[in-house]
């Protein structure tokens, strides 16, 4: 692989983002700030989302110091007005295509399986599951508008093999792996191509988060 200069750009310039759109759920924290930051220094115009409009604007100001091209807003995206508020926002910032969609928000809540509650089911799956697979539903259009369409899911291993104290997470995320297959599958046919990462423990504040509180990222 080709060694990146100070723009990110490849040397001789073949590796480069320049043109492209993206957006990244959860790109204030963790795995989705790291996403937002490869992508804006490789030439992408990005558009994130997250909860808390300080965290947002502390992000912005700095990702704008480095020059790269983001833009965002708030969005609880356990509500479905809200997520549907996000791609209006989105649809116009990008003039109504997106070249690619990463499906990062997320929680995490670590207990034994007996201990889970209704509302920690229903708010887990609302974030990790539910939220993804409606931003992609209708980001569909636009998606497919840009001729060149990606969706990737932040999955984990979770989703892939048994691990302690976390059965509600990983059921989302083996659930969100069938959704890409499924979705590969049908949106070839419209230049989307769909994939899902799935990354084992990395030290994110969503680690520390989710020992004591699952609603912090």
């Amino acid at each position: 692989m080709a060694e990146k200069n100070e723009s990110n750009n490849s040397e001789d310039g073949r590796w480069t983002l320049q043109g492209k759109t993206a957006l990244v759920t959860g790109g204030t924290k963790g795995i989705g700030h790291a996403i937002v930051e490869e992508l804006a220094g490789f030439g992408a115009t990005v558009y994130t989302c997250c909860r808390n409009q300080e965290q947002l604007d502390q992000c912005l100001e700095k990702w704008r110091g480095k020059g790269y091209k983001v833009e965002g807003c708030v969005c609880d995206l356990t509500l479905r007005p809200q997520r549907e508020m996000l791609m209006e926002k989105v649809i116009n910032f990008f003039q109504g295509k997106l070249n690619i969609l990463i499906n990062n928000a997320g929680i995490l809540l670590v207990k034994p399986a007996t201990e889970f509650t209704e509302d920690d089911y229903s708010i887990i799956m609302k974030i990790n599951f539910e939220a993804s697979h409606h931003i992609s539903q209708i980001a569909h259009p636009i998606l497919k508008a840009s001729e060149s369409g990606n969706t990737v899911f932040i999955s984990s291993i979770a989703g892939l093999v048994a691990l302690p104290t976390s059965s509600i997470y990983a059921a989302t995320k083996a659930a969100m792996n069938q959704l890409t297959r499924n979705l590969a599958y049908e949106w070839a046919k419209d230049n989307i191509r769909v994939n899902a990462v799935a990354p084992s423990i990395i030290n994110t504040p969503l680690i520390e988060a989710a020992k004591k509180n699952p609603l912090t990222k």
